[in-house]
């Protein structure tokens, strides 16, 4: 057998050395796009957040505003806004609840039960997205409207009485929050359901465990990374929105979006607003992390 420990390397290559130098460079190269687009859309403007969370509150769009380190910004932005921070926090974790209940049987039904028609589904289920958020909203303000079809069906019923009324109530709001994210919640959980191998269920039956106990000892704990990843994207977006309280509530709905949207349009108060966006954010983060850990789920952050 011929040995190769004296074959010369071919002429004009790059040594190995020189070689993984290059790819090595062509991997950092690669990352500056990602970098670049992070540094543009979300370091800069999160620290122009940051830096207008503690202006000067005594300065004005007309005078300008000066850093002036006012962390007393954020105690009054609790003081004044405490209820639409709560609220918000509210209505996103029993929007969440209940996209995470509706979401799972539908989830659970598409990966085990809708067979050839699997993929149709999914597509139904994201087809409301092919139309604007905004389009959505409205559609659900004239379906829950005074003299629409629902509200004269449930007096017909006498389920409600003659001058009840669905819109510009917490239900209008919720009801329109669980539309508009469930598919955030279906995704996840489809994803993650349709990976459990049917022979570990079919497992727990052969072990005399009811239907119930099968689910809750096999389906659920193996679908866990599916409802934490649903949640999240439900709860956070659900927290921050401000559409569905504007559209579909009143007043005395208003959700910690529109306060910051108020403060930063018309009121002009761009400290409060910064101050109180920055609470928000800092609120979901800490409640994201615990919930995390206490899901069990640490590998997904």
């Amino acid at each position: 057998m011929a040995s190769t420990a004296g074959v010369a390397p071919e002429v004009g290559a790059p040594p190995p050395e020189e070689s993984g130098r290059r790819r090595g460079r062509t991997g950092y190269l690669l990352l500056i796009p990602g970098v670049v687009w992070l540094a543009l859309f979300f370091v800069i403007p999160f620290y122009s957040l940051v830096a207008t969370s503690l202006y000067d509150p005594n300065g004005s769009v007309f005078r300008g505003y000066e850093m002036t380190w006012e962390f007393s910004n954020y105690w009054h932005a609790l003081q004044d806004y405490w209820e639409p921070l709560l609220r918000s926090l509210w209505y996103a974790a029993l929007a969440t609840l209940i996209c995470l209940v509706l979401g799972y049987v539908l989830a659970y039904a598409i990966a085990f039960k809708a067979g050839r028609w699997k993929n149709l589904m999914l597509v139904l289920v994201i087809a409301p997205f092919f139309t604007s958020f905004l389009v959505r909203t409205l559609s659900w303000k004239l379906i829950l409207a005074d003299d629409g079809l629902v509200v004269n069906t449930l007096q017909a019923l006498h389920l409600m009485g003659a001058d009840g009324r669905l819109l510009a109530t917490p239900f209008a709001v919720i009801a329109g929050l669980v539309y508009n994210f469930l598919p955030f919640m279906v995704l996840p959980l489809f994803a993650s359901i349709d990976k459990i191998d049917h022979r570990l269920i079919e497992a727990s039956s052969d072990l005399y465990a009811n239907p119930f106990v099968g689910f809750w000892k096999v389906t659920w704990p193996l679908s866990l990374p599916g409802v934490v990843s649903g949640t999240l994207l439900t709860f956070i977006p659900a927290a921050g929105d401000y559409i569905n309280a504007q559209l579909l509530g009143s007043p005395n709905q208003r959700m910690v979006g529109n306060v910051i949207q108020n403060l930063f349009t018309q009121a002009n108060d761009y400290p409060a607003a910064g101050a109180l966006s920055m609470i928000l954010m800092i609120l979901i983060v800490v409640m994201v992390l615990v919930y995390v850990r206490k899901a069990g789920t640490e590998e997904l952050l």
